[in-house]
């Protein structure tokens, strides 16, 4: 289920989102920007409905603080109608901009549309000589081609998914064996995650993207163009 972080101070408004969204999305609320960044470092977050006017600061300062690590979509909420209100939240990165009150069936048909296009955005990756198609299991590092296994691909999307930020051992062996972790211990993990860079930099001149992170796990190192 897709998870969604509301960042708005407004209880009862905060809870009417929820329950409107429950059916179809797992809501992580909060209600200041300190929680909201919190959850945000910690979850994987699939889209942000983030309030302008937080009792600890401007969503608008959070949301450039969001972009500098993550392209996740942000849809803006807020009171104000002010036509250069909505042009500075869409220069700072933000995918979408609704004012209050607004019908929560739109909010609910907007959602979808930006999930919609996130899940064919993360479908191919490029950076450097790098090209990624998840979608038709196609890897390139410049003009050769990478065999990855089913294993190594999942464990390359979640690293990429998350790039800018550690993931933990433990995430990463839920996400790459789902559940299946009975007989999986840290070894294998480190068994798959050598094979996978061995792959990836098999050109000398390439760099290293995938970083141990000692007593954490591993990130995918940010390059040109990720």
């Amino acid at each position: 289920m897709k998870q969604i972080l509301i960042v708005e101070d407004d209880k009862n408004l905060n809870n009417g989102i929820k329950l409107a969204l429950r059916n179809e999305y797992f809501c992580i609320q909060t209600f200041s920007i300190q929680s909201a960044r919190k959850e945000f470092i910690e979850k994987q977050i699939d889209l942000i409905l983030l309030d302008v006017n937080l009792p600890d600061g401007n969503g608008m300062d959070f949301l450039e603080e969001i972009r500098k690590v993550s392209q996740v979509p942000v849809i803006m909420l807020t009171v104000n109608k002010m036509e250069m209100d909505i042009v500075s939240g869409l220069e700072s990165g933000a995918n979408d901009y609704i004012t209050k009150p607004f019908s929560l069936m739109v909010l609910r048909a907007r959602i979808r549309v930006w999930l919609r296009g996130a899940d064919d955005a993360k479908q191919i990756f490029r950076s450097g000589d790098y090209y990624f198609d998840f979608g038709k299991m196609e890897f390139r590092n410049g003009s050769n081609v990478l065999e990855l296994s089913k294993t190594e691909q999942k464990l390359l999307r979640c690293l990429i998914e998350n790039r800018g930020r550690s993931v933990s051992r433990s995430q990463l062996i839920d996400t790459v064996w789902q559940g299946d972790t009975e007989f999986v211990d840290e070894h294998a993990l480190t068994v798959v995650v050598n094979r996978l860079r061995n792959k990836l930099c098999d050109n000398p001149n390439s760099p290293e993207c995938i970083k141990t992170v000692y007593g954490i796990g591993y990130t995918w190192v940010r390059l040109t163009g990720n």
